[in-house]
């Protein structure tokens, strides 16, 4: 019985290419208490595994947290069987609004102590008492509100590449990071204003809007689905779109292009660009936004020191590495200091 992935990204990139079939990035999450997450995790990874679905999924007590990629004319196999687990039944999924067949190369299902890293002691407060949901037209309604302040629930480098109009963007890298810093910038108006929020997808929202609803915040409202959820409802209704720019992603895509905006600008030269890459230094990896002009020059690295080690070969690279752990440059998403037209 498998119950891990055993091929490479390049084997299943092959495998893909020769089945010439359509996939669909979907996401979703739900917050349920599971008695034994890993007799869960065993079971979704059996019966995806069997339906070709590829991805990253987090399982523990308190639900699951999916990201995921299928083939399209499987999809209602893989709907058949979240429906045949009673708190997935009906689940909203979210659907990619650019596609890549390529979005995930692996199957991977982890039993992780949280579905999102938060930090927070859950004991103390109520994780089901959470903000009020809102469509993308009560949300558009409700972000042109004075009275209305709207945060972004992302990390300095997804909010950078786009966000709505007027939202408050931290300047954070994790999530954990923001929840006190928000807290603590929009204490004064905990019962006069409404506090509205937003992420990628939702998950992060169904925990942050119940903590500060413990905090003290009276009008609490969040945005269902998050930005895909979002600009799927602008596409098919007519709303107007608030969003400006692209959506970040976390996949291969890196993101998706919601409006024609180009709100950051390359690392590197400073010109307009919204395009992430990962520096092509195994040894590096960071995350940054690079234009295409850099790209050439630079040979898709982040500095001349990691274009020098890349222009190694592949041993003499993998010699550079024996011993050495993964350089915390790649948990810095853009923070290098080699990057002079970073955020």
């Amino acid at each position: 019985m498998q119950l891990y992935n055993k091929l490479s990204a390049e084997e299943r990139a092959q495998l893909i290419d020769e089945a010439g079939k359509d996939r669909l990035t979907i996401s979703f999450y739900q917050y349920h208490h599971i008695g034994n997450p890993q007799v869960f995790r065993d079971h979704l990874f059996i019966e995806w595994d069997k339906i070709d679905v590829l991805g990253r999924t987090y399982v523990a007590k308190e639900g699951i947290n999916a990201q995921i990629s299928i083939p399209a004319d499987r999809f209602n196999e893989f709907k058949a069987h979240l429906d045949s687990i009673v708190f997935l039944k009906d689940i909203r999924l979210n659907v990619a609004i650019e596609q890549d067949n390529k979005s995930f190369l692996k199957l991977k299902v982890k039993v992780r102590d949280k579905i999102v890293a938060d930090g927070l002691n859950d004991d103390l407060f109520d994780v089901t008492n959470k903000g009020v949901h809102l469509d993308a037209e009560a949300f558009n309604k409700m972000l042109e509100d004075p009275n209305t302040i709207c945060v972004d629930m992302r990390n300095h480098y997804e909010s950078e590449i786009g966000h709505f109009d007027g939202a408050i963007t931290p300047d954070v890298d994790t999530f954990r990071d923001s929840l006190d810093i928000i807290e603590a910038d929009l204490k004064d108006h905990k019962e006069d204003k409404n506090l509205l929020m937003y992420c990628t997808g939702g998950i992060r929202c169904e925990k942050a809007s119940a903590y500060y609803k413990y905090k003290g915040f009276q009008n609490v409202f969040q945005l269902e689905g998050g930005i895909i959820e979002y600009t799927r409802q602008v596409n098919e209704k007519g709303i107007e779109n608030k969003f400006k720019g692209k959506n970040f992603v976390f996949d291969h895509r890196k993101s998706e292009r919601i409006s024609d905006d180009v709100i950051s600008n390359c690392h590197q030269c400073g010109e307009a660009c919204d395009t992430h890459v990962n520096c092509a230094n195994e040894a590096c990896h960071l995350l940054f936004i690079q234009c295409d002009s850099c790209k050439e020059k630079m040979d898709e690295c982040c500095s001349d020191a990691c274009k020098e080690i890349n222009a190694l070969s592949y041993e003499e690279q993998k010699e550079l590495r024996k011993g050495k752990s993964n350089s915390n440059k790649i948990f810095k998403k853009g923070r290098s200091e080699v990057l002079k037209f970073k955020k």
